[in-house]
């Protein structure tokens, strides 16, 4: 469902990512990790076609996201850092907006707005303008956008940010019940403890190349330490910034 091709993004002398190739399949539910500057953004930014890759290729659902991008943007949702609204717009009009965007037919879309204002508990607020939102409500109001057109593929950059425990939960179990229905979801988080308990795999990125690539237990393994949380592996590894073997597909 995604796949880094041999991708790399510079910055005129700086090589923000360098070679990734990744494969995460439909239903899989992927953890990027790494500390600030190590390439994480810049690799959703290239998924999300916000940025070109300088080399190599990125896909989505078989879809070019630079050849085809279109066909690519139909199959995934994103819910950037930073919740972005049109002020003047209340909740639902942004709704009807995303859908027209997306080409949706108006004759489901409005029931696919109601199921995702159930979902996410908006009714107290939808019909208000966006410009009187806190941030967790906007942060609501961008992932109801965001799965309003059914993706096959849902992009999470620091989805917790600004969110409430109980929005937290709703969130947890709303990806846990899409992936189990085949959607697939790519999330870059710094909230180790919500990647443990979620992700299918991690991968752990440092300076723009990964330094792992697979499960918590198999990343246990390969610091040979046989009980111990994914903050504490994280923290060995990112410390060391180098010494496992180089991450492969197979990891």
């Amino acid at each position: 469902m995604i796949e880094f091709d041999h991708a790399s993004r510079t910055y005129g002398t700086k090589e923000a990512v360098c070679d990734l190739s990744l494969t995460i399949p439909a239903g899989e539910l992927f953890a990027l990790l790494g500390p600030s500057g190590a390439g994480k953004t810049t690799s959703i930014k290239m998924l999300v076609g916000l940025l070109q890759p300088s080399q190599g290729t990125v896909r989505v659902c078989g879809h070019d996201v630079v050849r085809d991008p279109r066909s690519a943007h139909q199959r995934l949702g994103y819910v950037p850092d930073e919740a972005i609204l049109y002020d003047k717009l209340s909740g639902r009009e942004f709704l009807w907006f995303i859908a027209d965007m997306f080409g949706m037919d108006r004759g489901v879309t409005a029931a696919r707005i109601e199921d995702e204002i159930v979902a996410f508990e908006l009714g107290e607020f939808v019909d208000d303008l966006a410009e009187s939102y806190s941030l967790g409500m906007k942060q609501r109001l961008v992932f109801a956008a965001a799965l309003l057109h059914a993706p096959d593929v849902l992009v999470l950059d620091e989805p917790m940010v600004g969110l409430d425990p109980r929005t937290v939960r709703i969130v947890k179990d709303l990806i846990r019940s899409r992936t189990r229905d085949g959607m697939t979801v790519f999330m870059s988080t710094h909230t180790l403890a919500m990647a443990e308990e979620l992700a299918d795999r991690v991968a752990i990125m440092v300076k723009g190349s990964l330094q792992f690539l697979g499960t918590v237990g198999e990343l246990r393994q390969q610091l040979s330490v046989e009980e111990s949380s994914l903050e504490d592996l994280y923290l060995q590894l990112t410390g060391r910034g180098i010494g496992l073997p180089a991450a492969s597909e197979n990891a």
